[in-house]
């Protein structure tokens, strides 16, 4: 049986199989990123959607359209997730107020940016650590780097990419560390990567008690191998 490390693209093969090819992300578009990570917590991809989508109807999704809304305006969009409208909000007015004090209105330029300086400018932002601004720059198409949500990075660990450190930054650089040479360099198929094990982590392969017996890479996991 190959290691895990010589079949990351055969584990991604076998998820597309599994859960089919996934629909391309809702957009591409820098600073609607950063809102679909503002907008609301603890919410499902189907409502945190819909919330993005009333944004647009009711305000729009430029940061002066953000900036020269009210708070009740914004609060009727925000209180369709979850907890405090009035904290999304303001979570709003900050993301336009960074964005245009800081770059102009216009975030396509820190995708000229190299890549750490592009990191560092998107983290600026509420919400945004490190990893969701690689995610910003993978769905952009700017650079073509791994960019995992804490789910793909779960599922890489219990198929023994890496390991899992005292924190969440060092076991995220140890999984990347590992699957570099082989992740690949296209951005389309990174981007399907993200999704595909993000996917997974949600459905199956989930924090507490996972559905080992219904993985369809159980085979490659060093976790159900060694339970």
């Amino acid at each position: 049986m190959d290691t895990p490390k010589r079949s990351f693209k055969k584990i991604i093969q076998k998820l597309r199989s599994h859960y089919g090819t996934p629909a391309p992300p809702k957009t591409n578009n820098p600073f609607e990123l950063i809102l679909w990570e503002n907008v609301a917590y603890l919410v499902d991809d189907v409502r945190r959607e819909r919330i993005l989508d009333e944004l647009r109807k009711k305000v729009g999704l430029r940061p002066i359209d953000i900036l020269n809304a009210s708070i009740y305006q914004l609060d009727q969009v925000t209180k369709l997730g979850v907890g405090s409208p009035q904290r999304y909000s303001s979570r709003l007015k900050e993301c336009a107020l960074i964005a245009l004090n800081e770059f102009g209105g216009d975030l396509n330029a820190v995708l000229d940016l190299r890549f750490g300086k592009a990191i560092k400018a998107l983290r600026q932002f509420p919400g945004i650590g490190e990893p969701g601004a690689e995610k910003i720059l993978l769905f952009t198409r700017t650079h073509p780097v791994l960019a995992l949500d804490s789910n793909g990075l779960r599922v890489l660990l219990r198929l023994g990419f890496g390991e899992e450190k005292k924190n969440y930054a060092a076991s995220y650089k140890s999984v990347r560390e590992v699957i570099s040479d082989d992740s690949g360099d296209d951005c389309d198929t990174l981007i399907e990567a993200h999704q595909l094990l993000r996917q997974h982590g949600k459905s199956i392969c989930k924090t507490n008690k996972p559905h080992c017996n219904d993985c369809p890479i159980s085979k490659f996991c060093l976790f159900f191998l060694n339970r």
